[in-house]
């Protein structure tokens, strides 16, 4: 059987590891992960279970998750390839926070993730996707367009949903589970917008983007329409964020499993004709 194309390199990591190492150097904007954080504390609090051995994959920024109630920790800080070396089956916990949008090969990262676990082991992450940043996205490819006759990129594509879904089964996780905590900050201009993510380490660090800065005409224009667009009554303009949450269990035969197709006991049809009567 032939090897599996290898996945497209979409982000520049090594210069990620740059614009997070300058964000810590700035004032950080850490309202996500703060948010992202107490999340967290809040679902893992609903799991009524011990996790002697955790690892918190790539989380940027210093913010202390909830550490204290585990036994052994381990911090994988992030790099620019997307290796995590974790031993197998050592893992009763992983957590990551706000840093899977960010990786070219996301199938990799949780099939490392699915080997690492023991079995009946948790992955707990959170990560930018769904319509973030639809605003700015809709705001930049409009200017360019009407200033430059062409459009490059400059907010990353971010997993959807359902897709989530698909690639935990995929790496071989159970009981798969996502939802979204959309979240809209409300800004004085798409600059101040800009200004935020720059501060969170989350500004353009696509392989196509452009190499060259944007044009000042082009860049206003991208204010004004955002401005035209997505302002409120009182000016301010609307920045959305939905935070995808995911999770999934390292198989163990202890778990729920779906009935197997025709051990069913009952038909549906007796079904509605009961409830019809």
């Amino acid at each position: 059987m032939a090897d599996p194309s290898p996945a497209p390199i979409l982000f520049d990591r090594a210069l990620l590891l740059r614009r997070l190492a300058r964000a810590r150097k700035l004032d950080p904007a850490t309202f996500l992960l703060d948010r992202v954080g107490d999340d967290l504390e809040e679902r893992l609090s609903a799991i009524k279970r011990d996790f002697a051995d955790v690892a918190d994959v790539w989380t940027p920024g210093e913010r202390v998750l909830p550490y204290a109630r585990f036994g052994n920790v381990t911090y994988v800080a992030p790099r620019a390839d997307e290796v995590l070396g974790l031993a197998p089956e050592s893992l009763d916990l992983v957590l990551s926070s706000l840093a899977f949008q960010f990786v070219n090969d996301l199938p990799g990262v949780l099939a490392q993730v699915s080997r690492a676990l023991k079995p009946d082991g948790l992955l707990l992450a959170a990560l930018i996707g769904g319509d973030s940043l639809t605003e700015l996205r809709q705001a930049f490819a409009a200017a360019e367009a009407e200033c430059e006759g062409g459009v490059s990129p400059h907010v990353a594509p971010f997993a959807d949903l359902r897709d989530v879904g698909g690639l935990l089964q995929r790496a071989g996780l159970a009981l798969p589970v996502t939802d979204v905590d959309r979240v809209v900050v409300r800004y004085d201009s798409a600059f101040a917008l800009m200004l935020d993510l720059r501060r969170m380490g989350a500004t353009n660090v696509l392989s196509e983007r452009r190499k060259s800065p944007t044009r000042r005409t082009t860049m206003l224009r991208m204010a004004e329409i955002y401005a035209e667009r997505f302002a409120d009554a009182d000016g301010r303009i609307r920045a959305t964020f939905d935070i995808v949450w995911l999770s999934a269990w390292a198989p163990h035969p202890s778990q729920p499993k779906p009935l197997k197709p025709g051990s069913a006991t009952a038909r549906l049809e007796d079904a509605v004709k009961k409830a019809q009567r």
